[in-house]
């Protein structure tokens, strides 16, 4: 797909050199952005690094300045797959607001279709990459004649069940840039687009770090020299009561605008002579040295289906605890060696596993298990000390059996796994599980798992899980995690398995406060809590927990754990405060849709996933259960009547476009007992039913081609009189249709 995408905006690109833009353009300069880290070779050199639309061009003969007609030589032939031409942007605008460890994101700008000839149309294709664990929110795009706009329908309610099934637009490349078409619209036309989307903030060394993609290539700069570019970037910080907030850096020029209580505003508009060649980052602290937290309170809006309360409790680490004492630890590595995981996706996860090695504790203790249809273990008899002779030897080993081939059994490692911890409590027991494949007895792996770690506790193994691709059931892996109160991530794109599952196994291992509990919950009627087991405070990582309840909370509340420095108790008391200004429900939208899926799909209930529909489409964040359609508002001005008002009317006619599903299912059996490759399991960008028709569309011309002179002269010999003169009128006809075309191009190019 990435592939797919890059190669299509190539050929745009190539095409766009047709284009005379006049003698006081600016020359049109096409560079190769730069590539990312995680980022395959230069195949996927051109996917968006920020807001993007394109000309989706499958005719070539439309590739003209829509203002001043090149009258170039016509274009034989057609794109069997589109070509992508990146449009001329002429405005862009950022605005953030960011409150606990979520951002909301909105981008917007203007566009224009500068690339096609005036007389003709093509569709448009939006590009945006959403963040860290982005969720789309809505896209707007208005043009002079119609405006378009996302909405989210739930998929029992809707009657054309068949349509969703059936889209092939509206979905993610990688599992982070969101792309959507639109349908016909004319050379030179202007265009607005609006897209919102919520992202996670990374937390890094006491610091919350947002990043929002940002750089632009050259090639969207517009070739007038006296078109002002004005960038605008706004970014509103609620610090919550209870932290202290510290501005620490950005990437662009902000301003620091204004301060009300906990509320902080950054402001930046300015004149820049091109778009911005690099992504806007802004990271702040708001904790202090020692441990902090909070709980939070709010009601429910008026809209809302749940009329229990809400809250959120949360725990920083401080920034005392990068270099605080963590938890001794036993650890076992279970890694998928199936056929499925040949290639680069092995070699990364080997990387990442021998990095972890390294950043072992001497006191820990550790084993690799690599499994297939079996198991091979690096330690046959049971956990080993993490000293330098052993993890060489580990690292070997790792690179002799990390050989992808056969099925997939994750129970028996698992199991093994489990019986090699020692239980005494001196070491607190971790799993991280490793895996791109799904399996027949999921259900039965976790209830295995639940039954095992029911007492809880420093004993009770901690479980993280990792899963690559859309081929695993990444439900299942959420499930096992919730049970061990671990940690869980994903991997949707080949080249960022090294880096976020570094980043799991980094956080997962430094652990600072076990067996956490707040007092007051236990005293709550009609509890629910996200997740339902709460896990450890990492010294990497903040700590948040939200749900619902009935009753009456105190106004002050203890929390309780272990201590990672000497097995101490941790105690501390919280004073309960209401949430002013702070959408709690959105923040943890994503977190609760994601929760409440995975337990329907364990539990197999329906008021589970009614439960999950309801909330997505009261937050506008996309789940399972609910699909996005795009509203198409049809505008015709017609004059009124009435003469001595001369007042117009706008009549409004909509359309719906369904798009895909942008849930990520539950697995694939199928796939994985056939070992298919992760990369497979993405969708194509242009399926190939479009592919088969445009190459039959050209079918006749091939045909003709094939045909020599002689044959035609042969041919014309034969025929009458009659026939000879028909065959000159129509030829005469279709020359008269085409100088009306020149005509209108002439025409149209006088009325701009």
């Amino acid at each position: 797909m990435a592939a797919e995408f890059s190669a299509a905006v190539d050929v745009g690109l190539r095409l766009c050199k047709r284009i005379y833009y006049g003698k006081d353009a600016a020359a049109a300069v096409v560079s190769v952005p730069p590539r990312t880290a995680e980022m395959s070779p230069e195949v996927e050199s051109y996917l968006p690094a920020a807001l993007m639309v394109y000309a989706e061009i499958n005719d070539p003969a439309v590739v003209d300045n829509p203002d001043v007609p090149s009258y170039q030589p016509y274009v034989h032939g057609r794109c069997e797959t589109p070509a992508l031409i990146p449009l001329h942007m002429h405005g862009v605008s950022v605005e953030v607001d960011c409150c606990l460890d979520t951002a909301f994101v909105t981008v917007g700008g203007a566009w224009r279709v500068h690339c096609v000839s005036a007389s003709r149309s093509c569709y448009c294709r939006i590009a945006v990459p959403i963040g860290e664990q982005g969720s789309v929110l809505g896209v707007e795009i208005e043009t002079p004649s119609k405006s378009y706009s996302t909405q989210l329908i739930s998929l029992q309610e809707t009657a054309d069940a068949a349509k969703v099934e059936s889209s092939k637009d509206g979905f993610l490349i990688k599992g982070q840039i969101y792309t959507l078409k639109i349908p016909k619209v004319s050379g030179g036309t202007m265009l607005s687009v609006k897209v919102s989307w919520s992202q996670k903030l990374i937390y890094q060394d006491g610091q919350f770090r947002l990043n929002v993609p940002f750089t632009f290539p050259s090639y969207v700069n517009p070739v007038s020299k006296n078109l002002v570019k004005n960038e605008k970037i706004s970014v509103n910080v609620n610090s919550v009561a209870g932290t202290e907030f510290s501005f620490r850096s950005t990437s662009h020029p902000l301003k620091r605008i204004g301060e009300e209580d906990t509320k902080f505003g950054f402001r930046c508009e300015r004149e820049v002579p091109m778009w911005s060649l690099n992504d806007f980052n802004f990271s702040y602290n708001v904790c202090s040295s020692e441990i902090i937290g909070g709980l939070l309170l709010q009601s429910p809006s008026t809209n809302d289906f749940d009329r229990r309360e809400m809250f959120c409790f949360y725990l920083y680490p401080g920034k005392k605890s990068i270099n605080t004492k963590v938890f001794r630890k036993e650890v076992v590595y279970i890694v998928d060696i199936s056929a499925s995981m040949q290639g680069s996706q092995l070699e990364r996860v080997k990387t990442a596993i021998l990095a972890s090695l390294l950043n072992l504790n001497p006191t820990d203790t550790f084993n690799v298990i690599a499994f297939n249809e079996k198991t091979s273990l690096f330690s046959s008899s049971n956990l080993v000390p993490a000293n330098k002779e052993t993890i060489k030897e580990a690292s070997e080993w790792i690179e002799v059996n990390f050989i992808a081939k056969g099925g997939t059994n994750i129970s028996a490692p698992l199991n093994q796994a489990i019986k090699m911890f020692s239980k005494t409590g001196d070491l607190l027991p971790v799993i991280f599980l490793v895996t791109d494949g799904s399996v027949e007895d999921e259900k039965g792996i976790c209830d295995s798992m639940r039954s095992q770690l029911m007492k809880g506790g420093l004993t009770s193994p901690r479980i993280c899980t990792f899963g690559i691709g859309l081929y695993c059931n990444h439900y299942f892996l959420q499930m096992l995690a919730q049970i061990g109160r671990g940690c869980y991530d994903a991997a949707f794109d080949i080249g960022s398995i090294n880096a976020r599952l570094e980043r799991l196994i980094s956080n997962a291992s430094s652990i600072i406060v076990a067996d956490i509990t707040v007092d007051a919950l236990k005293n709550l009627d009609s509890l629910e809590i996200y997740p339902f087991n709460i896990p450890d405070l990492l010294s990497g990582c903040p700590l948040f927990i939200s749900g619902r309840f009935r009753g009456d909370f105190p106004k002050n509340v203890e929390v309780n754990g272990t201590l990672a420095a000497n097995s101490s108790n941790f105690v501390m008391k919280m004073k309960v405060q209401n949430a002013k200004d702070i959408p709690l429900d959105k923040i943890f939208a994503r977190r609760q849709i994601n929760a409440l899926t995975t337990n329907a799909w364990f539990s197999g209930s329906k008021e589970l996933e009614e439960k999950a529909t309801k909330l997505s489409l009261l937050t506008a964040v996309p789940s399972e259960y609910t699909t996005i359609i795009l509203v198409e508002t049809i505008k015709n001005k017609l004059l009124s009547n009435r003469k001595t008002l001369q007042e117009k009317t706008v009549k409004e006619q909509k359309n719906m476009i369904y798009m895909r599903r942008l849930g990520i299912g539950y697995g694939n059996i199928v796939a994985t007992v056939e070992n298919r490759a992760p990369e497979n399991a993405e969708p194509k960008l242009y399926e190939s039913t479009e592919i088969i028709f445009k190459a039959a569309s050209n079918l006749c011309g091939r045909l003709v081609d094939c045909c020599c002179c002689m044959c035609f002269i042969q041919f014309c010999n034969r025929l009458n009189d009659q026939c000879a003169i028909a065959l000159t009128q129509l030829c005469t006809a279709l020359a008269c249709f085409g100088c009306i075309e020149m005509c209108c191009d002439v025409c149209s190019c006088d009325c701009n």
